[in-house]
């Protein structure tokens, strides 16, 4: 089993993320992270999904994933070279004599301090979610009184331009099959 990173360009109407979710349950996938969000193209919103599944656990989530009416496209996104960043804000217990330990370990993640009263501090960091963890277990100590995390998002790397719209699928005679992609074309 491994994470996978499953990315969906819905239809944005009601019920969309509710029927995605179903889909999960009904399979009995666990959700390990799910960040939904509009996309450069009005009435398309991106879903970025992370399972943790097998390969073919993958393979059956992305083609039922497909079979939802209102999913234009799924990319499996696991095996390919990707940019991946989630947020979390971090509010840490401090005394007088920790307050300047605290702030230093801010500045070593590059995270950003947002609020600051007489017994906390918060923290705003963006990374990896690998970066995002390392920063809650060096903080733990402290006395973490808070923390929530987006969850992560994620895109291919390069110039290749992304289509909301089902892949192409050529047949024996050459044609070219497949949904009209004219005016729901997305570039990264």
């Amino acid at each position: 089993m491994a994470k996978h990173t499953l990315i969906a360009y819905v239809e944005d109407v009601p019920g969309v993320l509710n029927r995605v979710a179903s889909l999960f349950r009904r399979r009995n996938f666990n959700i390990d992270s799910l960040t939904v969000g509009g996309t450069d193209q009005p009435g398309i919103s991106r879903l970025t999904v992370v399972v943790d599944t097998t390969e073919a656990g993958a393979r059956i989530v992305e083609a039922n994933l497909y079979k939802l009416v209102n999913v234009l496209r799924v990319d499996d996104l696991t095996h390919k070279a990707s940019l991946t960043r989630e947020l979390g804000l971090v509010k840490v217990k401090v005394t007088p004599d920790t307050r300047s330990q605290v702030l230093q370990l801010v500045d070593v993640f590059r995270a950003r301090v947002v609020d600051v009263d007489e017994k906390t501090i918060t923290a705003e960091v963006t990374g990896t979610p690998d970066k995002i963890a390392k920063f809650e277990l060096i903080l733990r100590p402290y006395g973490i009184a808070e923390m929530v995390r987006t969850g992560a998002v994620s895109m291919a790397r390069g110039h290749e331009p992304v289509s909301s719209a089902p892949p192409l699928v050529r047949t024996a005679d050459g044609a070219d099959h497949g949904h009209d992609t004219s005016g729901i074309s997305m570039s990264v």
